[in-house]
């Protein structure tokens, strides 16, 4: 009987099946996710209806586009960070300003602005912030040039051109270094926020027992030639999720200290001649290990750059 399999028979048909060479590394990297599946569903005793209800979860999943929250949530975006410490420590290479990552909600293309930029459009409430530093090599000497990328969300916790009740760019900016590698702009601090209620990513969590809050942060993509491109964000202090980031993304050393600044002269050009609150923040980037590693992109843009694989 060649059509009737069982569960071993099945399992290595599925994954030895070849009709042309195809790309031994994707072979084998499902080989093993398909057989480590084929293990949780025996083991478990998933049934079809349960089976299915996974497969239409997933479906809606993918049409929301929330898969970079699931992600995040699941630990994969933090994971990723962690192999990649990992190898830089085993290389020489840890020093700078840690990595962190990037979230599902970057969108390249940020109007660009030469040393200073506001980022909000003066309709968000809250309180006005101005973040100030300078971008360096890990030797410590200033990067002029160097192009800052910044984002984050608004006071409801939502991001622009994925909010369509916001102003295309808004609070996001592309900030060029001076000549002495510095930088600044202006904003309002934003808050924390949750995952989208009703939602497959809530669904999930709901199911597992947990929240869906992130702390208040601000994403960062900095890079400046020869620099290896550094995806990054750092934390507002005094959140209560602080630490018990739904998508474990805080870094000790990315948490910034907040300066009330009494009213004075040099801001003017930011259009502030107030009291507002201060964060000063200098980037270290490492050297990069080649072309590939300097290039200013997100992760998607990255993922299909031309010598990703």
């Amino acid at each position: 009987m060649k059509n009737e399999f069982d569960r071993s028979e099945l399992l290595r048909r599925v994954t030895e099946a070849r009709a042309k060479d195809g790309n031994e590394r994707v072979r084998t990297i499902t080989k093993r996710v398909v057989a480590d599946l084929f293990k949780t569903i025996e083991e478990f005793e998933v049934k079809p209806v349960e089976f299915w209800a996974a497969m239409q979860w997933l479906s809606r999943l993918g049409a929301s586009g929330q898969i970079g929250l699931i992600t995040a949530g699941l630990g994969f975006d933090r994971l990723l960070d962690i192999l990649e410490d990992e190898a830089d420590a085993r290389a020489g290479l840890a020093a700078g300003t840690p990595r962190a990552i990037e979230g599902p909600l970057y969108v390249p293309g940020a109007p660009q602005s030469e040393y200073e930029a506001r980022l909000d459009n003066g309709k968000m409430p809250g309180s006005v912030y101005v973040m100030e530093g300078t971008v360096r090599d890990i030797e410590g000497n200033p990067l002029p040039g160097a192009v800052v990328d910044v984002w984050h969300a608004n006071e409801k916790g939502a991001y622009s051109h994925f909010d369509p009740s916001q102003e295309p760019y808004n609070l996001r900016r592309r900030i060029v270094t001076d000549a002495q590698g510095r930088y600044r702009f202006r904003s309002v601090l934003p808050p924390g926020y949750a995952i989208p209620p009703d939602s497959p990513t809530s669904e999930l969590f709901d199911l597992l027992g947990r929240h869906g809050n992130r702390p208040a942060h601000i994403h960062f993509l900095v890079s400046a030639g020869g620099k290896r491109a550094l995806t990054t964000q750092v934390n507002i202090p005094g959140d209560t999720y602080i630490d018990d980031d739904f998508a474990f993304a805080t870094r000790d050393g990315l948490v910034v200290t907040l300066e009330e600044v009494p009213a004075q002269g040099g801001y003017e050009s930011l259009g502030i001649d107030f009291a507002f609150t201060r964060i000063r923040f200098d980037f270290k980037l490492q050297p990069a290990a080649g072309e590939q590693d300097a290039l200013h992109l997100g992760r998607y843009e990255r993922a299909v750059a031309p010598s990703a694989a």
